[in-house]
């Protein structure tokens, strides 16, 4: 069985993956107060909720699998080698938990506060169908040969593509109302601190057991940081350098889709 060289890696490990857990896990929480506090989902995007709420839930089936799936565990070592440690930490599943719970929740809120003229888009209805019925094919191509550490890998590959897509409709309304007002910029900003902490744990593991199978064996890990450090360094600068919360105030764009309230430009900024 495989185990941990050194003690102290294993705790600087342990350091880095629930720094992340806090960080990514605090996240929501920013945009959650703002909507409560604003009763209004006027500038977050629907389809970044329902395209994240895909990509956690995809996220969660492959990590609570994986970290508690023996059979899926005799898959991986078989595969990778039997002296590697499993990818998937307890923080992970933590995480991917309650991601699941609060994109819900955010949810929730947009069906009950003001909305504007904002929806879902047909194109974000079609991809996250189109994501659920692929998912639905592997689990029957799976079964007959039980390659279970291929379906929860095909999970993993799922919600690499949702965290690519689900930040472009956000992105690009920010661009289109030359505003990031109602989109909380905290929750970039613990996101990308979850992102680097995130690859911090697994270049620990990987000198620990001076193989980099860490990275690529659990890839969509490695790719999900990597993504979500871009685009929060993309939002970082949107909203402080090019559309910053004293130059909306004074020039609001008109394709902005409500009149916002000074109270709420200061609101956004948290």
């Amino acid at each position: 069985m495989a185990s941990w060289n050194s003690v102290h890696l294993e705790v600087l490990s342990n350091v880095f993956g629930w720094t992340a857990f806090c960080a990514w896990s605090i996240s929501f929480y920013p945009q959650v107060i703002l909507n409560f506090r604003r009763k209004s989902v006027v500038g977050l995007n629907f389809d970044f909720v329902l395209l994240n709420l895909t990509k956690h839930s995809s996220y969660l089936v492959y990590n609570a699998t994986l970290f508690f799936s023996s059979v899926v565990q005799k898959q991986y070592r078989k595969k990778y080698g039997l002296d590697q440690l499993i990818p998937v930490a307890a923080n992970d599943v933590a995480f991917s938990t309650h991601a699941v719970l609060l994109t819900a929740f955010t949810l929730f809120q947009i069906a009950i506060y003001d909305r504007g003229n904002q929806k879902v888009s047909k194109s974000c209805i079609a991809i996250v169908s189109v994501a659920w019925l692929a998912a639905a094919v592997c689990v029957f191509i799976a079964l007959p040969s039980h390659s279970w550490l291929w379906l929860v890998s095909c999970f993993n590959t799922l919600q690499v593509v949702m965290t690519t897509i689900k930040y472009i409709p956000q992105a690009v309304m920010n661009f289109r109302r030359k505003s990031t007002i109602g989109f909380s910029i905290g929750n970039i900003l613990l996101d990308l601190l979850g992102g680097v902490a995130s690859y911090g744990q697994m270049a620990v593991q990987s000198i620990d057991q001076n193989s980099w199978v860490n990275f690529y064996g659990n890839i969509g890990k490695t790719l999900l940081s990597f993504v979500s450090i871009f685009f929060d360094l993309l939002f970082i600068v949107q909203h402080y350098v090019l559309y910053p919360a004293k130059k909306t105030a004074l020039s609001p764009d008109p394709d902005t889709v409500v009149q916002e309230e000074p109270k709420d430009i200061e609101d956004g900024s948290g």
